[in-house]
């Protein structure tokens, strides 16, 4: 029986998403649970698992296309559902599932098993089935080695295809850790593979990373879809809502600068990446504390502000689809080495594009760390929904007054952008200072409750 399998609700009231690419090809075998698609949301790139096992019988999109939930995604040849009724009935719309909590009963048929391959390098012709392989692949009933689908990025991947490379591959030589682009160029140095773009820089274009100023096109279109059009709608709706107020302070960091070293000398913290991020976290959150309006909503439509006790700190992060803020949880919660494994785990997972809806979903305080590009200050915009946003700028060695002399010091400025419906300027300075007090003096964070 053909069954169809309907794009879900993903969660955060999405109603559309962009098939990134598809890991299976009508006429597959797949199993419970097999990875399908990788789909683009609002806010991140999210792995379909199939509710159905059987066989796939049509693709109803192409990747780069974008579906609508509840439109058709993909269809099933699902094996001996005689007690199903026909195709369209209410029956099957009551069996189709939702990938958000899986309320329906996932379809059983006659458990079709795909086609097993031996463990060894792959031959050309099982290049495209290799590409496909899913994330959890099973053994076969014959009890042969499967290969499973190599570990990488989304834009690993891509990479791979534009040089039109099997990740399956490389991962007999990478084993089994995620596979990197680096990874990919080495192969394809080895087997005399050369980038298309870069060899176009070597004829005089430029690559797509320098900009198109030098190229041959007169100007380039790019579609504005996924995250960035997302991005795009939210801050133009926060900007012209919230009424913004920046306040800005520059402090002396070289104490904070000084016990950062000394952690990182300490063998007991060899494994953690404790940075001044993590120390402006900690920081932050303390001084909310004392300024509850900056951990605050306004909610129009019922005429309240509703104030938070709990701080679900939000990260800006810029990645190749476009900004995304996503929180860590009860931040207030942690030590300074909890906050900083939290923010590398946050780190990694938005450049691998793996940040899920939940992950984005809710904030109550936001920071922004500017400095690593280089930058010493800036007006942020607020995320929806909050009433405040730290810039953290870059530490600079530079002359500063201290103890009546001019000596060279580790020298940072803040930036902070709040809602002036909730916030005045007292309590955003006062927020400013008891940040800054502690990265002037780390040891005051004992003082501040």
């Amino acid at each position: 029986m053909i069954t169809e399998f309907r794009l879900p609700d993903l969660g955060e009231g999405l109603t559309e998403a962009e098939v990134v690419q598809w890991l299976v090809a009508p006429g597959d075998a797949v199993a419970l649970n097999q990875t399908l698609a990788e789909v683009e949301t609002a806010k991140a790139v999210v792995e379909l698992p199939s509710p159905y096992e059987g066989t796939v019988a049509r693709l109803h999109a192409e990747a780069g296309q974008t579906v609508a939930v509840g439109a058709p995604l993909i269809a099933f040849d699902v094996a001996d559902a005689a007690d199903d009724g026909p195709v369209g009935s209410d029956a099957e719309e009551q069996a189709q599932p939702n990938l958000v909590g899986y309320g329906a009963a996932p379809v059983h048929g006659a458990r079709p098993v795909r086609r097993a391959r031996r463990a060894g390098t792959p031959s050309a012709a099982d290049t495209a089935v290799l590409e496909a392989a899913p994330h959890d692949a099973a053994p076969s009933v014959e009890r042969e080695t499967v290969i499973q689908r190599p570990r990488s990025t989304p834009p690993v991947r891509a990479h791979a295809k534009r040089l039109g490379i099997a990740l399956a591959l490389v991962a007999a030589e990478a084993g089994d850790r995620v596979i990197t682009r680096a990874d990919v160029d080495e192969y394809a140095q080895r087997i005399g593979i050369s980038d298309p773009s870069a060899e176009a820089g070597q004829q005089g274009a430029a690559p797509a990373s320098a900009g198109a100023l030098h190229s041959s096109e007169r100007e380039l279109r790019i579609p504005i879809r996924g995250v960035r059009k997302h991005t795009a709608a939210a801050m133009v709706h926060s900007a012209f809502t919230a009424p913004h107020v920046t306040v800005f302070l520059t402090v002396d960091v070289t104490a904070t600068m000084e016990l950062l070293a000394s952690l990182r000398e300490d063998r007991t913290l060899a494994e953690h990446r404790i940075g001044p991020l993590a120390v402006v976290a900690k920081a932050a959150c303390l001084a909310l504390a004392r300024t509850p309006g900056l951990n605050a909503h306004w909610d129009d439509e019922a005429g309240e502000i509703v104030q938070y006790n709990y701080v679900d700190l939000g990260i800006a992060a810029a990645t190749d689809r476009g900004l995304i803020v996503p929180n860590i949880r009860d931040a207030e919660q942690l030590t300074l080495v909890e906050l900083a494994d939290a923010l590398q785990r946050l780190a990694e997972t938005a450049r691998a594009g793996k940040a899920t809806p939940a992950d984005l979903a809710g904030g109550t305080f936001s920071i922004s760390n500017v400095g690593v590009l280089g930058v010493d200050a800036g007006t942020p915009i607020l995320p929806p929904g909050q009433s405040g946003i730290l810039a953290v700028g870059a530490v600079r060695r530079q002359p500063w007054e201290h103890r009546g002399q001019i000596a060279l010091r580790d020298v940072m400025t803040l930036s902070l952008s709040f809602d002036h419906r909730l916030v005045d300027g007292a309590e955003g300075a006062r927020f400013l200072s008891d940040v800054a007090d502690v990265l002037r003096e780390p040891g005051r964070a004992m003082l501040l409750r």
